[in-house]
């Protein structure tokens, strides 16, 4: 079985090549790594071209323009990625019968009453979630059988440390101060979950919207408290703050995070936030081993 990967230079895309190992081929965009391919979203040109080569059965989608607040600014330029390049991707993908997993996020919900189920109505805020709600639209619309797996605040081991965990401890061990939302709630998920949930969704055949979560549903500045804690650092740095005073530029929905009952029908384990910071801990000390 052939996958393609496309963003298998990013943080899940990795532990998505990881996990299926030889069967997967994968592309980058903008950080060039050994054995990816390059493929830029926006060259719909040079989609079609790797997709007819290739005839891969599965196309991976975890590329995006994910930045928010810049997409709220720049609604042009993440479009072209986040919306257009993924339904030229998936029309693509339908002249070579191959099926798309494509990835969602819980800004597609307005945060009023999370977290939500698959079957909850979304009402997205800002210019990111809209995008990603329309690319959602577009892949189911191109194949009955294709996937939207929506993700929330995930985290684990990365290089360079981007993702909320990793980007704290390194700023936690430098002694700096770190203000934290202490009023948006989510469902932090640890990444190699989302890789095995995706290798259980490939196998079963499933299609549709899934949402795959960890089980905790907790505010941000209580998140931190917890990787604060269970690295045994200087929890007196963290600040809680409220999101107004943050300037961020989009609105962010305060109470969304995810529901993913459903995906542990198909076996696979979720892990909560302490069995989770484990597995990272646990990881950098092996890869601190190897040098």
């Amino acid at each position: 079985m052939k996958l393609l990967v496309v963003g298998a230079s990013g943080f899940v895309g990795g532990f998505l090549m990881e996990a299926f190992g030889a069967d997967a081929v994968g592309t980058y965009a903008n950080r060039p790594r050994p054995g990816l391919l390059p493929l830029d979203l926006r060259d719909h040109s040079a989609v079609r071209r790797l997709i007819r080569e290739l005839q891969p059965r599965w196309i991976l989608l975890p590329a995006a323009q994910p930045h928010v607040d810049w997409c709220e600014d720049h609604e042009a330029e993440s479009r072209a990625v986040n919306v257009t390049g993924v339904l030229a991707l998936a029309e693509e993908a339908r002249a070579v019968a191959a099926r798309v997993l494509f990835f969602s996020t819980d800004y597609v919900f307005d945060g009023a009453a999370g977290p939500y189920h698959e079957e909850a109505t979304p009402s997205p805020l800002n210019v990111y979630g809209r995008q990603k709600l329309a690319a959602e639209h577009g892949v189911l619309e191109a194949g009955r059988e294709n996937i939207v797996v929506r993700v929330c605040g995930v985290y684990g081991c990365e290089e360079p440390p981007k993702n909320f965990v990793m980007t704290l401890l390194r700023r936690l061990r430098a002694g700096e101060a770190v203000r934290v939302p202490n009023d948006q709630w989510g469902t932090p998920t640890y990444v190699r979950d989302i890789a095995r949930a995706v290798q259980r969704l490939v196998e079963s055949g499933a299609s549709g919207v899934w949402h795959v979560a960890g089980p905790d549903f907790l505010p941000r500045h209580e998140f931190a408290f917890r990787i604060c804690r269970h690295f045994g650092l200087d929890c007196s740095l963290i600040v809680p703050t409220p999101t107004h005073a943050l300037g961020q530029r989009a609105p962010r929905p305060l109470g969304a995070g995810l529901v993913a009952e459903r995906i542990g029908q198909l076996g696979v384990h979720l892990r909560g936030v302490e069995e989770g910071l484990e597995a990272v801990r646990e990881e950098l000390v092996l890869r601190s081993a190897a040098g």
